[in-house]
């Protein structure tokens, strides 16, 4: 049986359309893994702390099975040290926001950060605004207004400490994927771009604890189950099966079904710890992810 160019492109964009829905629900499942830890008392730091060394772990395992050098050059490292910060700085202000809101709102906010890189780069890059990206802001902001609102009548407002924690996370992440973009690393794969990214990330979340006075806590039982699934699921199989898809269909489609990773988290936190779901959550949510959608289309007709 011979395979012609057409069935070979065919297969490639199921694989890349498969692979990008689940590395969405993947980084969807964040809550899954944290709320359970918090409950038993674990800070957020050291929640992180685990997700990210363990995370380590299985990337460099991962690249000495490929046999690839662990090493990098001393300019790669600033470039991927800035970049780490940047993540990690993100991942601590989104769980922390936990402690304060619904984590599946906190989970829908953060994913207004494509309007936070169009607004980077219409500032700093001197990209144009159009009629399309200016009403895909007043969209996200009107959402994240019905989510501040809380869930209906009488019931108390989502915390301002909350909202601005995810915000910056989103604004920190915004900055990432900008300054990714503009630290480019020749000759590296991006399973080894990625692990020294989370490594130098693990380190800004150890200097984090030790200002802050938080003491390493020692995990216990099924504890490590949920540590386990914060690095395996969101970081590690979410990350790489990213980079499959965007090879395979692109970063604009791949991007469109990262709209799954709010909804997956909403999903979780109603369901699997009772957080309520009302219509003006479910109103808040279309608007930001159509204000998001929005940009991105908008991306792809511009390139």
């Amino acid at each position: 049986m011979r395979f012609t160019n057409k069935d070979i492109n065919a297969s490639s964009a199921v694989t890349g359309f498969a692979a990008g829905i689940f590395a969405a629900i993947f980084y969807g499942t964040n809550p899954l893994g944290a709320l359970p830890l918090y409950a038993d008392g674990i800070t957020s730091g050291n929640v992180l702390f685990y997700r990210y060394g363990l995370s380590v772990a299985f990337f460099f395992l991962w690249l000495i099975m490929r046999g690839e050098s662990l090493k990098i050059k001393r300019g790669h490292a600033i470039k991927l040290a800035v970049l780490g910060m940047m993540f990690a700085m993100s991942s601590l202000t989104l769980f922390e926001s936990f402690h304060y809101m619904n984590a599946g709102i906190a989970s829908t906010i953060l994913f207004s950060y494509p309007i936070m890189t169009a607004l980077i780069m219409v500032m700093f890059y001197h990209e144009r605004v159009s009629w399309r990206t200016t009403f895909a802001i007043v969209l996200a902001i009107s959402g994240i207004a019905l989510l501040y609102r809380g869930g209906g009548p009488g019931s108390d407002t989502l915390s301002s400490t909350g909202v601005l924690l995810v915000l910056f996370s989103s604004l920190l992440y915004a900055l990432y994927i900008v300054y990714v973009k503009q630290f480019k690393v020749e000759g590296m794969s991006s399973v080894k771009f990625t692990a020294w990214v989370i490594f130098f990330g693990w380190i800004c979340i150890m200097a984090f604890m030790a200002l802050k006075g938080e003491a390493l806590q020692v995990l216990h039982g099924t504890q490590w189950i949920w540590g386990i699934q914060l690095a395996l699921l969101p970081t590690v199989l979410s990350l790489f099966l990213i980079n499959v898809a965007i090879k395979s269909i692109g970063s604009t489609p791949t991007a469109i079904m990262g709209a799954l990773e709010p909804l997956t988290a909403v999903v979780i936190s109603c369901t699997l710890f009772g957080e309520e779901f009302t219509l003006r959550l479910a109103i808040g949510i279309i608007l930001i992810l159509s204000a998001v959608m929005l940009v991105i289309i908008k991306k792809k007709q511009h390139n």
